[in-house]
């Protein structure tokens, strides 16, 4: 079959699929999150940490929930894998060094995955089920609470209160996350993943080198890795290993898992507040932003300069050979428009024009469609600015969904927008300035710059992918990285819930002939132009000095 026809099928049948479960399973979210009901054994969980799931929350009682939740979890993570060689399963595997677990233990609560080990000779079975599996659900499952608190400020009037955080953190993980992740892991293992709990395999190869296997419950944890927006690999090539990805059907599985709930939220939202149009509108923006990057690093990569290149049909230098260029573009955009991170190919050997895109990716603040919950709530803040951006054009007081967008309201939205750039930048240009920053490139010049820059997007976007040739397990970078991730994933929902704490106290404002219909096209397009204008006027500068000039030059 022609490559470019494959391509074409693949990402229809793609767009078939999500299409296909978005309202059933946007419903059954909304539903879940709505229910009064509580079932056994999540009463046993709420009896067993002393949580009232009755109990309503105002915004600063549920930020406190989640900074406590996620602060035991940093610390039981941290512990587990300094302590790794004591527990059961070690393999052998001695503890991790204290700058990386902090790291990887940052890293994994905060739903960023970043990895500066490879997993197959680090990380024994408890630490990988135990510690990172378990994180890869629970921090997914805050992600959504977070979500749902914000379109609850939407959805409710005349009071503070947004729901309970310990109700809506356990629901996310009993009856969405985990069903959808056995099924998901059952599917892997038919495809060909591993699922066990052996010892190292020692083989020798046709050349008569030594080579050790690393086994390990490899489909339960790539299937929340995706379904979750996690990105954290079992092995160091992450899902382009065949015991993580053994064919074409596994790759296309796993991107359908890491864009259906993020893609589905939208749904949830539309049911909750009312109005299915609004969710309506929202995805499609999502929709729109992501398609439009498949397309162009897709077509940038089979385009790619070079001899060697165009022998090949493109260029593949760092990819799959299994998956080819297609099934790479479409993964790699998939994964940084999420905050997912996993790889099936190297980001660094893409091309400078298609690695700027997937940079851009993250720095539009993965909302397209973004991570689970995470996507939600950063589109809908980009719907606030947008709102405002309106309003400003027409000369009247912005609302949205029934409420004011007041002075308030905006000074919380800027505050959003304005934290992850400034710890990309500042970051970026303080890694530049120090040797630790140069010694970790492996290239010079332009693809340089963008190593760096890259690491420290991803980071603070909590994505958690890398130009592959950058060397980041150093304790400068183990540790800006780590505090990066952190306060990427925590100041953000500072706002966001203080954001729908304001909104939740407003009465609702009546629709009038001069309100903006925010459920139509013309307001699907202001969002999509608001979300590509902040973005360029924040990062086009950092992107000038690293992609752009590298593609301007190759």
């Amino acid at each position: 079959m022609n490559p470019v026809l494959a391509d074409v099928l693949q990402v229809t049948a793609l767009i078939a699929a999500l299409a296909l479960v978005h309202r059933p399973l946007g419903d059954y979210m909304a539903a879940v999150y709505s229910s009064p009901k509580h079932l056994r054994v999540e009463k046993w969980i709420y009896r067993s940490v002393g949580a009232n799931p009755d109990a309503e929350m105002r915004w600063p009682a549920y930020l406190r929930g989640i900074l406590i939740f996620s602060a035991v979890g940093v610390l039981f993570l941290y512990v587990m894998q300094r302590v790794q060689d004591t527990l059961p399963l070690s393999l052998g595997f001695q503890p991790i060094s204290p700058d990386q677990a902090f790291n990887t233990a940052a890293s994994f609560i905060s739903n960023t995955n970043w990895q500066s080990y490879s997993g197959e000779v680090a990380m024994s079975h408890v630490t990988q089920t135990t510690g990172l599996a378990v994180q890869n659900f629970v921090s997914a499952a805050v992600g959504m609470a977070v979500a749902v608190a914000l379109v609850r400020g939407f959805a409710r009037s005349r009071t503070g209160e947004l729901g309970n955080f310990w109700s809506d953190l356990v629901r996310g993980t009993i009856r969405i996350l985990i069903p959808l992740s056995v099924i998901a892991a059952i599917i892997l293992v038919a495809c060909g993943a591993i699922q066990n709990f052996g010892d190292i395999h020692h083989i020798t190869t046709l050349t008569g080198d030594k080579q050790a296997l690393s086994p390990g419950a490899v489909a339960s944890q790539e299937a929340i890795k995706d379904l979750g927006t996690n990105g954290g690999g079992y092995f160091n090539a992450n899902s382009a290993h065949p015991f993580e990805s053994p064919n074409g059907l596994s790759n296309l599985l796993e991107i359908f898992l890491l864009l259906v709930i993020p893609f589905s939220m939208p749904r949830t939202f539309g049911k909750l507040v009312g109005s299915l149009k609004q969710g309506y509108a929202i995805v499609a923006a999502m929709g729109i932003i992501w398609f439009a990057a498949v397309i162009a690093v897709t077509w940038l990569e089979y385009a790619h300069p070079g001899t060697a290149s165009q022998l090949a049909g493109g260029a593949m230098e760092g990819k799959e050979q299994r998956f080819g260029e297609g099934a790479s573009s479409l993964f790699s955009v998939s994964t940084t428009m999420t905050s997912t991170g996993a790889v099936n190919s190297f980001h660094d050997s893409f091309s400078g024009l298609s690695g700027g895109v997937l940079l851009l990716g993250m720095m539009l603040g993965e909302i397209t469609p973004g991570g689970v919950g995470s996507g939600l709530y950063g589109m809908l803040i980009m719907a606030i600015i947008a709102v405002f951006i309106a309003g400003l054009m027409v000369g009247r007081t912005p609302e949205y969904l029934g409420k004011k967008i007041g002075t308030r309201e905006i000074k919380l939205a800027a505050c959003y927008i304005l934290i992850t750039p400034a710890l990309v930048l500042i970051g970026t240009a303080v890694a530049m300035a120090l040797p630790d920053g140069k010694e970790a490139m492996t290239n010079i010049g332009a693809h340089g710059f963008s190593e760096v820059l890259y690491a420290y997007t991803s980071a603070s976007n909590n994505n958690g992918s890398a130009f592959a040739g950058f060397g980041a397990n150093t304790p400068f970078f183990n540790t800006t990285l780590g505090l990066c991730m952190l306060l990427g994933r925590f100041l953000p929902m500072v706002f966001v819930l203080a954001l729908a704490g304001s909104l939740a106290e407003q009465k609702p404002v009546p629709e009038t002939a001069g309100t903006l219909r925010t459920e139509k096209p013309l307001f699907t397009g202001l969002l999509v132009g608001t979300v590509l204008i902040i973005t360029g006027l924040t990062f086009f500068p950092a992107l000038a000095l690293g992609p752009l000039a590298e593609g301007m030059t190759s």
